[in-house]
């Protein structure tokens, strides 16, 4: 199933994507895509209802952030042989963790604002991985066991204040608009081998990145089991996997960076697109 969240912020009802593309209602069945109607069992559930029966939605809504009450956004850095390599930093020996603020989170296709005085705005398609039951402790065998779905994200970063402003890269993750997620949820028997999955991000029309979540260095089950030893993943969690080569900070023959009017796209293999237009930090409230 493709699970999404659909109008106005703060208004989002919930939706599935039918056979044809279009957004079918789901708000008779639960009231959000949520911790709750993330669980295994309501998965199961909703799995059974034939899409064509639901109210289809007419025009073309705005996409939410495809899962709701989100309490913990959690990142992984240099997962990507390639891009730990254009970042000038060694191989991680073990994943390399942060903090995006769940305060960034917003739908896949609205205005991303450029923090005011940023110097190094930058672009990061990722593997988002959405947790469907609690965990805490737990090993590998069973980490995908604690999965409900996947689903796009752009971990925009602020490489200034990522790199430079002390040893703290959350700094640089959570600006507001900083966390476009979906465009919908994508339920993990949907998606088979999630570590073969095509991901892609141009700027302006330009392809500036082009990979394949089987390069990553940590699997999604190696992280998931990784992160429940340091902490307890939440039903709703996300968790944003790491780029591949192509970012704004590992452009040749020199680094660039976005500004007001650049137009991003990206994507990831049976996951859906994103497109944003960057906007000056007073432009779009």
């Amino acid at each position: 199933m493709k699970l999404c969240r659909y109008g106005n912020p703060g208004e989002e009802r919930p939706g599935v994507i039918d056979a044809d593309g279009r957004i079918r209602d789901l708000h008779a069945y639960i009231a959000d895509v949520d911790a709750r109607a993330l669980s295994p069992q309501t998965l199961s559930d909703l799995s059974t209802i034939d899409p064509s029966t639901l109210p289809l939605v007419h025009g073309t809504p705005r996409y939410g952030p495809c899962v709701a009450g989100t309490r913990q956004f959690v990142a992984i850095g240099l997962n990507y042989v390639d891009h730990a390599h254009e970042s000038n930093l060694p191989i991680p020996e073990e994943p390399v963790v942060f903090n995006k603020w769940v305060s960034c989170i917003q739908g896949p296709n609205d205005p991303v604002r450029i923090p005011k005085d940023s110097k190094k705005t930058d672009w990061e398609v990722e593997l988002g991985i959405v947790i469907g039951t609690q965990a805490h402790n737990i090993e590998e065998s069973e980490a995908l066991d604690h999965v409900a779905g996947y689903c796009v994200v752009n971990d925009v970063s602020e490489r200034h204040w990522q790199t430079e402003r002390g040893m703290t890269w959350d700094k640089g993750k959570g600006f507001p608009t900083f966390g476009p997620v979906g465009p919908w949820m994508v339920t993990k028997d949907e998606v088979g081998d999630v570590q073969n999955l095509g991901m892609w991000l141009s700027v302006n029309g330009k392809k500036v990145q082009d990979g394949n979540t089987k390069t990553m260095i940590f699997t999604v089950a190696q992280i998931v089991a990784y992160l429940s030893k340091i902490m307890t993943l939440l039903p709703g969690d996300i968790i944003t996997t790491g780029t591949p080569p192509g970012v704004g900070l590992g452009q040749k023959p020199e680094p660039w960076y976005l500004k007001a009017g650049d137009v991003v796209e990206l994507g990831i293999e049976k996951l859906g697109e994103q497109r944003q237009d960057f906007v000056a930090w007073d432009a779009a409230k």
